[in-house]
């Protein structure tokens, strides 16, 4: 496979400590408190950057530190029907679709959403049939979560995977949802209105047509969110924007339903929970989506690069400057000491 440029950059990441109100942006996210005192890792990156202490970052000239505000979950789609039984190594587990990096503001009450292509190719780390370690190559995003268990330890290798990723970003929490929970997600709000994004459904499916508005329920929202011609060049970002749609969508009337004093967040999760895997209980649950239903989506952007098509199979080769400057648009603040850094 054609390999990305060695990354030359780092981001020093400070403790963050979660408050026990975070949030959700589509009607299930995940908590997992930090200890005090915990240290975020360090991840590869320039030596040379000047970082004057821990949670500061100098990117041309200037001084930005990170937003310890901010609670950041990671959100899945897999393509199982039922949660796989496996083990570390068996590379059975089923790939991860989906991919979406939620930031949830506790003090401004605002949500970021960063959208991760499963073709992105990145650090993975691979396991042999025994479950002992291969160590890290380049490889689909997707694949991370194939190399576990089915079940947590899926989810922590591609948590790891998408953290690396992302400079180092610190996640704290998960949630993957098999294919079986979507009409469920659909079920529990009515429907979900959709404005078509583009043309990749058109010729097989003419009533998803590009620019019609379409109202999903459970017998139609897999359609919409899965479909994709394989024979395609890079279907899968295109499927990508279908479902920001129908996120977007289904944020929006999950976020009526809660506020019409039902137990919508306590029923939403046990409808989901034979479906779902996630580093969180249901009263946690509970407590993100009642804290969550005045919150607003501020930021809605992709991970910046570009599809390819590799010797076997498309390839997402990411821009690596690009994200670096999102990261810190999305995730940092500048200060007013600025700083005396060039660009790496």
């Amino acid at each position: 496979m054609t390999g990305r440029k060695k990354r030359k950059k780092k981001l020093w990441l400070i403790p963050v400590c979660v408050a026990a109100a975070a949030a959700l942006a589509v009607g299930f996210l995940v908590f997992r408190t930090v200890r005090p005192g915990e240290q975020a890792q360090e991840t590869g990156g320039n030596a040379d950057a000047d970082t004057p202490d821990a949670g500061t970052v100098i990117w041309e000239g200037k001084e930005y530190q990170y937003n310890d505000h901010l609670s950041n979950y990671l959100l899945l789609g897999i393509d199982t029907r039922e949660k796989a039984e496996t083990s570390v190594g068996q590379a059975d587990a089923g790939q991860a679709d989906a991919l979406y990096l939620l930031s949830w503001d506790r003090v401004e009450k605002t949500v970021s959403v960063v959208t991760i292509p499963r073709d992105t190719m990145t650090e993975v780390e691979a396991f042999g049939p025994g479950g002992e370690s291969l160590g890290k190559s380049e490889d689909h995003i997707s694949l991370s979560y194939a190399y576990g268990d089915g079940g947590h330890e899926s989810c922590r290798l591609t948590e790891e995977a998408v953290s690396d990723l992302l400079y180092g970003l610190p996640i704290q929490g998960y949630c993957a949802v098999n294919l079986d929970g979507i009409p469920v997600l659909t079920e529990s709000v009515g429907t979900v209105t959709v404005t078509v994004p583009n043309d990749s459904m058109e010729e097989a499916y003419p009533e998803f047509s590009e620019g019609a508005q379409v109202t999903l329920d459970k017998e139609n929202t897999e359609l919409f969110v899965r479909y994709r011609d394989t024979s395609t060049p890079q279907s899968a970002l295109a499927r990508t924007e279908r479902q920001k749609e129908y996120i977007r969508a289904f944020g929006e009337a999950a976020q009526k339903k809660a506020a019409d004093g039902t137990a919508f967040a306590a029923e939403l999760y046990m409808a989901l929970e034979p479906y779902m895997v996630t580093s969180m209980g249901n009263d946690e649950f509970v407590k993100l989506m009642e804290s969550a239903a005045a919150g607003s989506v501020t930021e809605n952007w992709t991970v910046p690069g570009e599809g390819v098509q590799g010797k076997s199979y498309d390839e997402y080769h990411v821009d690596d400057d690009a994200l670096y400057e999102k990261i810190l648009e999305t995730f940092y603040r500048e200060t007013e000491s600025g700083g005396r850094g060039e660009k790496p």
